[in-house]
C-alpha cells in the first residue's frame, strides 16, 4: 500500500471516529519515520517511484495540513518572514509601489499563520507612513534651506532603518523603528 493511501485510509478512520485526533498524529508520524528508515533500503530503480509517492505525501500533507509545525520551526519561519517583510520595503526601488503594497500583503498574509509577523507589519507599516510624511516635510522644507539638509538624512534613514529591523527580525526579535509614529498599535 502506498503512502498516499495509507494517509487517506488513516484520514477517513479519524473523520469516521474510529480513531482519535491523538492516534491519527501518531500514526501519521510512525508512517514518517518508518518511510525515513525504509527510504535507506531502497534499490536504484525504486527510487523514481519513492520520489512520485514523496511528491504526493507531500501535496496531500500540505492540502490536508497534516503536519503541524513544531515550535522550533513555526519560530524559523516566523524569522524569515519577518526579515522578507523588512526587506520588503525596498520593492519600490523595483516596481512602483511596490515598497507600500508587497510588506502590506505580506503582512496580511501571514499575520493569522504567524502571530509575531503581524507585530513587524505594524511597525514596517508606522514607519512607512512617517517615512512619508518625514519625506514631504523635508522636501517642502527645501522652500527654506534647512530641507536640503533633512532630505538626505531622510532617505538615509529609509535604507538603514529596515536594514536593521530585517536583521533583528532575523535574531528572533521585534524592533521598533525609531522615529516612527505608532498610528497602528
Amino acid at each position: 500500500m502506498s503512502v498516499a493511501e495509507e494517509l487517506d485510509k488513516l484520514k477517513k478512520m479519524r473523520d469516521d471516529g474510529t480513531i482519535t485526533e491523538e492516534q491519527y498524529a501518531r500514526a501519521v508520524a510512525e508512517l514518517d519515520e518508518g518511510r525515513e528508515e525504509g527510504r535507506v533500503r531502497v534499490h536504484r530503480r525504486d527510487r523514481d517511484e519513492d520520489k512520485d509517492e514523496d511528491r504526493e505525501y507531500r501535496r496531500l500533507r500540505d492540502y490536508d495540513e497534516l503536519e503541524e509545525l513544531s515550535p522550533r520551526e513555526l519560530e524559523k519561519k516566523a524569522r524569515e518572514w519577518g526579515m522578507f517583510l523588512h526587506l520588503s520595503l525596498f520593492a519600490g526601488h523595483v516596481i512602483p509601489l511596490g515598497g507600500i503594497i508587497v510588506p502590506i500583503v505580506i503582512w496580511q498574509m501571514k499575520k493569522d499563520e504567524l502571530p509575531k509577523i503581524d507585530r513587524h507589519g505594524k511597525n514596517a507599516v508606522n514607519w512607512l507612513i512617517s517615512f512619508a510624511l518625514y519625506f514631504i516635510i523635508s522636501a517642502v522644507l527645501c522652500l527654506v534651506f534647512i530641507g536640503f539638509v533633512l532630505l538626505p538624512v531622510v532617505v538615509v534613514l529609509g535604507i538603514v532603518f529596515p536594514i536593521i529591523a530585517a536583521m533583528k527580525a532575523n535574531e528572533g526579535r521585534v524592533w521598533k523603528y525609531p522615529l516612527a509614529i505608532p498610528f497602528l498599535t
